[in-house]
């Protein structure tokens, strides 16, 4: 149930948001970098949309190339497009690939780096292309009936498996074949709907031979069950492999459904025999979240992430290795207390290098295998994304609060190269913020990292308003992250000073802190806010007579919860598809192990002690302590947070005779995706808190 910021990753290979395959042959106009012109260097809301967004990287197998593909926006069209890019080892010599109104992406190299295989929506529907690396003798391999969301070609360059959805659930007209327009859906259990979809498939893999032509005997490796591989809604490629040999592939699901699925997150990794269409669960009676598996260069050992406690979707993901041959597995990664986010083994098998956040930056480390023993090998105000092979350096996308993705090599001294600069024009023209870190002391004397972020041109002489800013997650790190939405050098821009706590409940500063918000939403956590805003305030250059206070997700939250007990010191608030209703949240999300875990329980059960809290900190039951005004933004395609949530709160706030804002969006999700949205989203945001900290 995690709430973070839509990037494209490597393993997605999924189409970018907001894109649509135009009519073959149609004259759209081709979505690409757009000019821009930043007055006084600070960032606009057109700015931040013209940024260009790298997804996936790839190198080629000699290591002399590197294919990427960019995303960009067009404000006019509402919408976006992805293209393909190529450069050399250096960073030098950068060619655009593909130049077209339709989506290129996923790019991966094929036939020993003689050819690229890649999704393409040309025909109407994303399917599998290939090309010359120079870009040409472009042609489409796959057309089947549905949208191809990912591929792997198997290393021997003879089978292809591929993910596309397959219907499970049946309509009504399947039902009432004279009904065809009835738009009822008639429900039987859980899980009817997922993050901005009702459920009427499920993504799963299929193999089939490959002549280097055409595709022959494909088989679904789920055998027309009703379970997805990769997992709904972020799970991508990451989640599947194939052996070295071509001869097995390693496949993540959850093989539960209805009820049973809406209540546990226990995936396993299960292994599938090619050639004898058979299928071994390597992970078996592992009971939390088991994914993104990987075989060693040698095929002796599978590594993959591992959550140890079921319906904990926040749990430590640790990263574990077994033997092959002995079945034998560890938990290799106990000598870092924190996450690993994303792994890659190196070239001999005797280490795995990984990600991780570690006091609110994402790090690349190395674990030796022989010993398990953690080694950082990078460092620096910035976070660290996907990371591959790439000869003796490590290829990695990087960013930070005041930097979008850009590409880059790692040598394993911590060494880091800039191979990309896909926005250095809007750079040039944009003055970041200054961010400091500071270290403050929360009520039981623990040490809280903050960022705080600073206007361009601060003039300590002068007073700022300031903003407290909420993380949602509730378990997501407050890292160096750059955001297209919730970016702080936007706020910045806007003459704020923002304090940015990692408050007890993040990753990165061991599994005490983590856990401590479980089951205690209104607890420490909520004073850790507090005691970030007081310390601040009393800086010279902070006005305490204007703070403001803003989140989404858990943030919205909390800004629902600090409404009803800040004691006056907040004189605007913005919450962002935030929980109001805690008793509505429990029984209207999809995700139901995250409301068990999180809220302790079900808010009838009269006996659990931890539920009762829960219920009774609900923020709409200090509604009668509101005095400050309050934005609330939802979108109606939310189903993690419904919308009801984000109404409800505008309209006691409006019974209660408080100034209230509702933006509402009945076409974006738990995010706001397409630009003239997100566009909407920024002056809206400014605007209220201007109205209320500046006048």
């Amino acid at each position: 149930m995690k709430f973070k910021e839509l990037v494209m990753t490597s393993g997605m290979m999924a189409l970018a948001a907001c894109s649509s395959a135009p009519e073959k042959g149609s004259n759209e106009p081709i979505i690409g970098p757009t000019k821009v012109t930043i007055n006084d260097g600070r960032m606009t809301p057109e700015a931040l949309w013209a940024f260009g967004r790298i997804g996936e990287v790839s190198a080629s197998p000699d290591n002399k190339q590197i294919v990427y593909s960019v995303a960009y926006y067009s404000i006019e069209q509402n919408k976006s497009n992805r293209d393909l890019y190529i450069m050399d080892a250096d960073g030098s010599h950068v060619t655009q690939l593909t130049n077209t109104p339709y989506s290129e992406n996923g790019a991966t190299w094929i036939n020993e780096g003689k050819q690229l295989a890649f999704l393409s929506t040309e025909s109407g529907s994303s399917q599998i292309w290939m090309m010359n690396p120079d870009g040409s003798h472009k042609k489409q391999i796959t057309a089947i009936d549905t949208d191809i969301e990912g591929f792997q070609f198997s290393p021997d360059g003879k089978r292809l498996m591929y993910v596309t959805e397959i219907k499970t659930v049946p309509t009504t007209a399947d039902k009432y074949p004279d009904l065809p327009k009835a738009s009822g859906k008639v429900v039987t259990d859980l899980m009817y709907k997922h993050w901005d979809t009702w459920v009427a498939g499920a993504p799963q893999p299929f193999v089939a031979d490959w002549d280097g032509t055409s595709l022959k005997n494909t088989v679904n490796l789920l055998d027309g069950t009703v379970f997805e591989s990769p997992m709904r809604p972020f799970g991508g490629m990451e989640q599947l492999c194939w052996s070295p040999d071509s001869k097995s592939i390693a496949y993540t699901c959850r093989k539960l459904t209805g009820k049973a699925y809406a209540k546990s997150t226990n995936s396993d990794i299960y292994l599938y025999d090619v050639d004898t269409n058979t299928t071994t669960n390597l992970t078996e009676g592992m009971m939390g979240y088991d994914t993104n598996p990987c075989f060693s260069p040698d095929g002796q050992s599978i590594a993959w992430q591992s959550m140890e406690r079921d319906g904990y979707e926040s749990d430590q993901n640790r990263l574990f290795v077994m033997d092959m041959k002995t079945k034998t597995k560890r938990f290799v990664s106990s000598a870092f207390d924190s996450n690993v986010d994303s792994y890659v083994w190196a070239a001999d098998g005797q280490s795995i290098f990984f990600t991780g956040v570690w006091h609110a930056t994402e790090q690349i480390y190395s674990v030796h295998l022989v010993d398990d023993k953690v080694t950082k090998l990078t460092s620096g105000v910035h976070d660290f994304g996907s990371i591959s092979l790439f000869g003796d350096l490590l290829l990695a996308k990087r960013h930070s609060m005041s930097m979008a993705d850009e590409i880059y090599t790692v040598a394993l001294d911590g060494q880091t190269t800039q191979l990309s600069h896909v926005n250095q024009s809007l750079y040039d023209q944009i003055e970041m913020g200054r961010v400091e870190e500071r270290c403050l002391k929360t009520v039981d004397g623990k040490d809280m990292l903050t960022w705080i972020i600073y206007p361009p041109h601060f003039d300590p002489s002068k007073k700022y308003p300031t903003l407290l800013y909420c993380q949602g997650g509730p378990q997501s790190p407050v890292s160096q992250f750059w955001s297209y939405r919730w970016n702080f050098q936007m706020m910045a821009a806007n003459d704020y000073i923002i304090v940015a706590p990692n408050r007890r409940g993040l990753p990165g500063f061991g599994k005490e802190w983590n856990e401590e918000i479980s089951g205690d939403y209104s607890g420490l956590c909520m004073s850790d806010y507090m005691t970030a805003i007081d310390d601040m305030k009393k800086e010279s250059f902070v006005d305490e007579d204007r703070l403001g206070c803003v989140g989404a997700s858990f943030g919205g939250y909390s800004v629902y919860w600090l409404a009803g007990h800040h004691q006056k010191r907040f004189k605007a608030f913005i919450a962002h598809d935030g929980i109001f209703n805690m008793e509505q949240q429990y029984l209207e999300t999809e995700e139901m192990w995250f409301a068990d875990w999180d809220m302790g329980g079900a808010y009838w059960d009269k006996k659990n002690p931890v539920a009762q809290r829960t219920f009774a900190n609900s923020p709409h039951k200090f509604v009668d302590k509101w005095d400050t005004p309050i934005l609330c933004i939802h979108g109606e395609k939310d189903y993690r947070i419904l919308a009801s949530q984000g109404m409800s709160a505008f309209n006691a706030a409006r019974l209660r005779g408080i100034p209230a804002e509702l933006l509402i969006y009945p076409d974006e999700n738990h995010w706001v995706l397409q630009p003239q949205n997100g566009i909407l989203w920024q002056r809206t945001f400014f605007e209220w808190l201007d109205k209320w900290l500046k006048n």
